[in-house]
């Protein structure tokens, strides 16, 4: 398993919550152990959990590649995606609130993809990345539709300074009328980024306001990058 219940329990949610709200992202460190980190890579090559593969330069998105998991998903995904997911719910439903967005998210992940399925968005989202010297990833955002999930999650599978080096993940948001400000996170090998997917709600003197982010990942120098990718929503 990838994690326990109890891991997920003993974090302090009100304070990654607020974090959430100050800084549109959060990392939780060593959520995975790196035995499952490894076990998660070494599905990269195979064919069989997999329902598309991805060659971003064909489509200008950057150098490197990543496959979309076919259903039903790994037991290690599956488990993480519907752990996570409950955690996130409530915060998400401030966030449209607060944003005046009229969807509202139940609270297990299950019935949240009975609505993407009716919506028509039936393929599964989460995927396996993987980079190698001189790749990189564009800034962009995962949107697949119009359920769409606020909040997703990055899983760092490698080890910085051993595994690769260079490959930042980095985050920018754009303020109205004001330039966009960068973040580069340091991650490591196991640590989860939690992040939103494309608007967060930030308070101003005149209330709320909506921040836009992207995320993207800098060029690697060397070695092999894999990241897991757990997106709550499925796509058309």
């Amino acid at each position: 398993m990838p994690m326990s219940p109890a891991r997920l329990n003993s974090l302090d949610w009100s304070a990654l919550e607020q974090q959430l709200d100050q800084d549109g992202f959060v990392i939780i460190r060593s959520l995975l152990l790196g035995q499952t980190c490894d076990r998660l890579s070494d599905l990269y090559p195979q064919t069989e959990p997999f329902r598309s593969q991805v060659i971003m330069a064909r489509h200008g998105f950057g150098r490197g590649e990543y496959k979309y998991f076919r259903y039903p998903l790994p037991t290690a995904v599956e488990r993480l995606r519907t752990a996570l997911y409950p955690y996130l719910a409530p915060l998400a439903n401030r966030w449209q609130a607060r944003m005046n967005l009229p969807e509202r998210f139940p609270t297990t992940h299950a019935d949240f993809i009975q609505q993407c399925h009716a919506a028509e968005q039936t393929r599964p989202t989460p995927l396996l990345l993987r980079y190698g010297p001189q790749d990189y990833n564009c800034l962009h955002q995962d949107v697949y539709g119009e359920r769409l999930f606020p909040l997703q999650v990055a899983i760092l599978l490698s080890e910085p300074g051993e595994d690769f080096t260079g490959g930042e993940f980095v985050l920018t948001e754009q303020r109205p009328r004001m330039q966009s400000r960068v973040h580069v996170m340091d991650l490591k090998k196991g640590d989860a980024l939690i992040f939103a997917v494309n608007q967060r709600p930030v308070k101003g003197v005149r209330g709320d306001y909506r921040v836009t982010m992207r995320h993207g990942v800098s060029r690697l120098h060397s070695g092999n990058r894999h990241t897991l990718g757990i997106i709550f929503h499925d796509a058309l």
